[in-house]
């Protein structure tokens, strides 16, 4: 149950730096070297970066607001919910944008994800 919540925390830390990133960083030299794009490239996809990170801040709401529930189906519903929505938008965006998000986004969550179900036993 302890190796479920760090985990699931550590997923919601990194959806929130995602946010961070994405919203706020995504044209500073911060972001531009993360991101290995040109000033141009990020004034340009700069809208979509605020979409991108405001739907990454809301994954980790959904986590954050798992760890207030003291109904514990409840809790494993919105873990289960969450961690494979976050596999499943890692999965895709490493199809289709960057491989690196396999690892860096959908792995943690799919640690989680099954420490998570493990703990239930």
């Amino acid at each position: 149950m302890v190796l479920a919540g760090m985990l699931t925390a550590l997923v919601a830390l990194l959806h929130i730096g995602f946010l961070v990133l994405e919203t706020f960083l995504w044209q500073t030299p911060t972001g531009l070297k993360i991101f290995h794009m040109t000033p141009e490239a990020a004034a340009h996809s700069a809208v979509v970066a605020k979409n991108q990170g405001i739907y990454n801040g809301v994954l980790a709401a959904g986590l954050i607001w798992s760890f207030f529930v003291t109904d514990l189906h409840f809790q494993l519903a919105l873990r289960t919910f969450f961690l494979g929505a976050i596999v499943v938008v890692g999965v895709y965006g490493a199809a289709t944008a960057k491989r690196s998000i396999l690892y860096i986004q959908a792995l943690p969550a799919a640690l989680a994800l099954l420490a998570v179900w493990a703990s239930r036993v």
